[in-house]
């Protein structure tokens, strides 16, 4: 795991919320970019034919998917019609608490360094919601952003015990006998 990795870790920056439909909407956006994110990833990761590596990151996508459902009813059980539009702030300049940067990939990456980079959004997607938790003083964001917040805990656990399936990579795991060249 990259040093730049560890440093998105706990950044906790929060937008301000001026009511539920403004958690939702941050919370579907957050969904939304990781599903969408982990989908890229499996296809870059099968684009250079490292299937295992692929097959987590689409699981890790309807995994997430499943998150933006789950968004969507509650917005319809709100009976929100309109949802605010925002401009969102997340961690990195362009990416989501629950997103993974692709310049942390690499293309022998191994099934256990692709959880990693998920447990590290899982990690941040719990903080973000926690962060959210404790600083609002309006009891139906705090309750609703602790709940968010105790799903991604779940995640977290769901993801480190993914890990343990998959073994620590050798020390020389990216090394290529057959180094990718580019043509003209």
């Amino acid at each position: 795991m990259s040093s730049a990795t560890e440093s998105k870790l706990f950044r906790p920056d929060v937008p301000r919320l001026d009511g539920i439909g403004d958690l939702l909407a941050y919370a579907l956006a957050l969904e939304v970019e990781a599903t969408e994110r982990y989908a890229e990833l499996a296809e870059l990761m099968a684009t250079h034919n490292n299937r295992d590596v692929a097959e987590s990151f689409r699981k890790m996508a309807r995994v997430e998917q499943l998150h933006v459902d789950e968004i969507r009813k509650r917005i319809e059980q709100s009976r929100l019609t309109d949802l605010p539009t925002a401009h969102f702030r997340w961690v990195g300049l362009t990416s989501g608490p629950e997103s993974t940067d692709p310049a942390d990939l690499h293309y022998l990456m191994t099934p256990r360094q692709a959880l990693e980079l998920a447990l590290i959004n899982e990690k941040r997607a719990h903080q973000y919601y926690d962060t959210i938790a404790t600083s609002t003083t309006d009891p139906e964001i705090k309750a609703l952003a602790a709940e968010f917040a105790e799903e991604e805990k779940e995640h977290v656990a769901l993801v480190e015990a993914w890990m343990e399936k998959y073994p620590e990579a050798d020390e020389d795991w990216d090394r290529d006998d057959d180094p990718p060249v580019l043509q003209d």
